[in-house]
């Protein structure tokens, strides 16, 4: 599989290189006073400066929580997830749907957590215990 790319806005570089670069651990690329690459396993995401962008707080319905869209993230191993989860659960991250398993016993189970960067991006990490449920449509 191919690398995605993200552009997104972030009020602060200083911000987002701590949280992405230092929280999230994400290696640094190419960086401008305008913006910033980061490797989030093994995806380019490029936080741009734009300090007047606000994202606006829209939800959908999903398995009981109220999901924020936009989101972006990864699909992980599930113990790459744990691992993340703990880490930022030890961080004392303020999670928007704490990690939790979704769709428990139905097709696309899979854990899940959102939580949002200081600029109020919305990030969800996910992972399946059976990468074929991915895509997986209701038997």
């Amino acid at each position: 599989m191919r690398p995605f790319h993200l552009a997104f806005p972030v009020h602060d570089l200083a911000a987002a290189r701590a949280f992405y670069g230092g929280l999230l651990g994400c290696a640094e690329g190419r960086s401008s006073d305008h913006w910033i690459d980061f490797d989030l396993f093994g995806h380019q995401i490029v936080a741009h400066l734009a300090p007047a962008a606000r994202p606006a707080p829209i939800t959908n319905p999903v398995d009981g929580h109220a999901v924020p869209v936009p989101h972006f993230g990864v699909v992980l191993t599930m113990a790459d997830w744990q691992a993340l989860a703990d880490r930022l659960t030890a961080a004392g991250i303020r999670f928007g749907i704490a990690p939790h398993v979704r769709f428990r016993g139905q097709a696309g189970e899979q854990a899940t957590m959102f939580f949002t960067d200081p600029s109020g991006n919305t990030l969800e990490f996910k992972a399946f215990a059976d990468d074929a449920m991915l895509f997986a449509l209701d038997a």
